[in-house]
């Protein structure tokens, strides 16, 4: 089993000006992204854009990354949907191509415990000899007693948590000793979750700046809080800035001044607006984002 640590990009999915999936590109990204040290991919999640895709599509991008990757570092695929037929299609061919975990986001229309442990239920049946990590983003309050219930799913191995809260990250940690893994889904807390005991993180911004939360990690795992404290503030500074411009459209537009044309994003999200490209430019630059994106 692969072990979970370390530096995940929530992978783009680039999409070609036909708005299909661009292999070419992805296959380019995901050496890019091995090449600086990344601890393995997550696919079709939120940054993917996994839910605003056919399952076609999805399987696509799963078997792509993980050819490419050819065992290098673990993959995990979502395979969350709302269309729970599409979830069990989904999780079986992620195990039969090969990868390293499933996770799926809570389905947004889906609050009662009983009616989500129904759901992870069936999605782990359906890949029973991979590991499943819930996505846990909004959704019930009480994660906690969610992921408790949770448990009892032989194939539940853990969660992919997107918040602010350390408390409610630090109580989902100490749930369970072993095959337990618990990544950190907020970009902007994650030297905070590696101190409350997160395996490691996964986030969209590693997309573009994987390395400096690649050292993150290896300060924490030295025991220099203070650096990556700094570390993470210099992080925060970029993400703020694409936040000021629309986070999604600019996301993409920074992947194209890195040199990976990943085409629009799909609505709802929207496309970068391309008349603002010189200002988004100038404020990278102040903030010295170029030399963060070469580590």
């Amino acid at each position: 089993m692969f072990n979970f640590s370390g530096a995940w990009p929530a992978l783009v999915t680039p999409f070609t000006t036909e708005d299909q999936v661009n292999v070419v590109v992805l296959r380019e990204l995901v050496e890019y992204l091995i090449d600086k040290g990344i601890g393995g991919f997550y696919v079709c999640g939120g940054t993917g854009e996994g839910l605003f895709m056919s399952p076609g599509e999805r399987k696509v991008v799963t078997e792509t990354v993980v050819d490419q990757v050819n065992g290098r570092v673990p993959v995990i695929a979502h395979i969350g949907s709302m269309i729970v037929d599409d979830a069990v299609q989904l999780a079986a061919h992620a195990q039969q191509v090969g990868v390293a975990g499933i996770s799926s986001v809570i389905p947004p229309m889906f609050q009662q415990s009983e009616s989500l442990y129904a759901y992870f239920a069936r999605v782990g049946a359906a890949a029973p000899e991979v590991p499943l990590l819930t996505y846990i983003f909004g959704g019930p309050t009480d994660a906690v007693a969610l992921m408790r219930k949770l448990m009892a799913i032989p194939t539940v191995a853990g969660a992919k948590y997107t918040g602010p809260n350390m408390y409610e990250f630090r109580e989902i940690v100490g749930l369970r000793e072993e095959n337990w893994s618990i990544f950190s889904g907020m970009d902007e807390q994650c030297i905070y979750a590696a101190m409350q005991g997160a395996c490691g993180n996964i986030g969209s911004t590693l997309n573009y700046i994987p390395g400096i939360y690649r050292e993150m990690h290896s300060s924490y795992q030295e025991g220099n809080i203070a650096k990556g404290h700094e570390l993470q503030v210099r992080a925060n500074q970029v993400t703020g800035v694409l936040f000021s411009f629309g986070f999604f459209g600019a996301l993409k537009e920074v992947m194209r001044m890195l040199g990976f044309d990943c085409g629009k994003p799909r609505l709802p999200q929207l496309p970068f607006a391309e008349e603002k490209r010189d200002a988004l430019r100038s404020e990278l630059e102040v903030i010295d984002f170029f030399t963060v994106a070469e580590m």
